[in-house]
């Protein structure tokens, strides 16, 4: 019978940075890095049981991330941005075991890298109108896809936040709280998966006391971080994350 916990250490090699990263990235301090998670995780296992593991360590970060930022967050974008999420989360459910998981990691990838692009050789006036609202439906359905199949949900909705000039914290809190709900509700169409059985779960428990530790790394550097470093560390993790998701969908 096989032991119910993952026992290779170089799984936990990989995983155990993965996982700061993600907490980090889940107090809204360099989003862009929590997308590397599952890719670094899927050098020891395969992207679906690297999206199990982390369901239950995403569900702690998010109520820490919530807790910490309960009071910031934007209820009128969260309104817009929670039902077109939703919608990528059905979508993502409905194609999981027709899509190659490496070519929707070359997608997220292109479009991270084009998205930078965009902001390095055509920056946005001061005086420059918010993205349409019909992109940001776009963006978020994309954010929420991405998300089931891979927790790869954060470029393609900082995509649509960033311009929005929010400050640093605004846009962490409502951040925090919308990929609450998106996590939550992809827990159901997991289990139909098959995907969160008793192996993944256990190792999953064993990762949880990392959650907080991430979580409280970055929501430290979150408030003390001016708004220019900080979108520019979102940035440098949104670039990290669409070289490796290209890379792992070209090998």
């Amino acid at each position: 019978m096989d032991f119910p916990l993952i026992t290779d250490w170089y799984f936990y090699a990989v995983t155990i940075p993965a996982v700061l990263l993600l907490g980090i990235s889940k107090s809204g301090f360099g989003a862009g890095f929590g997308s590397l998670a599952v890719p670094m995780m899927a050098l020891a296992v395969t992207v679906p049981q690297a999206a199990a593991i982390l369901m239950p360590v995403l569900l702690v970060m998010d109520i820490l991330g919530m807790a910490a930022f309960r009071k910031d967050f934007d209820l009128k974008l969260l309104k817009f941005l929670i039902p077109f999420g939703l919608v990528g989360i059905v979508i993502g459910a409905l194609l999981f075991k027709l899509l190659d998981a490496r070519t929707v990691a070359g997608i997220v990838g292109i479009f991270t890298l084009l998205f930078l692009a965009q902001r390095l050789l055509f920056p946005p006036k001061v005086d420059s109108p918010p993205p349409p609202k019909w992109l940001g439906a776009i963006l978020t359905a994309t954010s929420g896809f991405t998300s089931f199949i891979a927790h790869a949900g954060g470029p393609p909705v900082n995509a649509y936040m960033i311009p929005l000039r929010m400050s640093p914290v605004k846009f962490t809190a409502t951040l925090a709280f919308f990929f609450f709900v998106i996590n939550l509700s992809k827990w159901i169409p997991y289990a139909w998966l098959g995907l969160l059985d008793t192996r993944n779960m256990v190792t999953s428990l064993v990762l949880l006391p990392l959650a907080p530790i991430g979580v409280f790394i970055g929501v430290r550097l979150a408030r003390r971080v001016n708004q220019v470093l900080f979108y520019r560390l979102v940035y440098l993790g949104m670039f990290l994350t669409g070289i490796k998701l290209v890379w792992d969908a070209l090998r």
